[in-house]
């Protein structure tokens, strides 16, 4: 018997539930939209304890005192998963948090390390249009992603001496980025193991970099 051409249309609807930290910049009532930074830890810190969060990167920062010109979202990823399988419930979750705080649309970041990387790799592949820049840290992504990732300004970080995500990780998304013609920069730490994120996070310029991209 002859195969046949056939058409299936149906509806998934699945629940979705993600922990996070949000913060607010101090004079937050004083301007009526704000850029946003959405920031996704490390293997270690994924469960349901929010304080883990704070071990880390940009919620790190926050957690000693440092102040932000922007919106920063730390979610936390279920210890049964990874980021990569969670890029549904965080794009659940940004619309969330455009709807109920004041978002500039046009100034949403990406950000995360280590597994987090893999995840910040991860969701833009799949939203470029919602992101007007990323920067991952010392995480990797897979050979078809370029075609969507040239599109976005990236900013990648790496140490030389990582031996728990080898840098070749990053190089090889940077060097596909590229010749995909994107716009993509590889920072490499000379020496740095796998904490390529705490030199990323105290540097000044990363934020500055961010908040100098837009969607048009």
């Amino acid at each position: 018997m002859a195969q046949t051409a056939q058409n299936f249309t149906g509806e998934v609807t699945l629940p979705v539930s993600l922990n996070y930290l949000l913060y607010l910049p101090p004079d937050y009532d004083q301007q009526d939209a704000w850029p946003l930074v959405i920031f996704l830890h490390g293997y270690g810190e994924r469960g349901s304890d929010l304080e883990k969060v704070k071990l880390h990167g940009l919620a790190r920062n926050i957690a000693e005192g440092q102040d932000f010109p922007f919106i920063v979202v730390s979610p936390q990823c279920p210890d049964t998963t990874v980021w990569p399988e969670q890029v549904e419930s965080l794009n659940a979750l940004l619309d969330h948090i455009i709807a109920n705080h004041k978002v500039d649309t046009k100034q949403v970041y990406l950000t995360g390390l280590s597994m987090g990387g893999y995840g910040t790799w991860s969701w833009a592949s799949c939203y470029p249009e919602r992101f007007a820049a990323i920067a991952p840290i010392c995480g990797g992504g897979n050979w078809w992603m370029p075609g969507q990732l040239k599109r976005i300004p990236i900013w990648v970080f790496h140490g030389d001496a990582d031996d728990v995500v080898p840098l070749a990780e990053s190089e090889r998304m940077v060097t596909s980025i590229r010749e995909a013609g994107g716009d993509i920069r590889l920072t490499v730490y000379p020496g740095v193991g796998h904490n390529s994120w705490k030199a990323t996070y105290d540097n000044p310029e990363l934020y500055d970099w961010l908040l100098s991209h837009h969607l048009p």
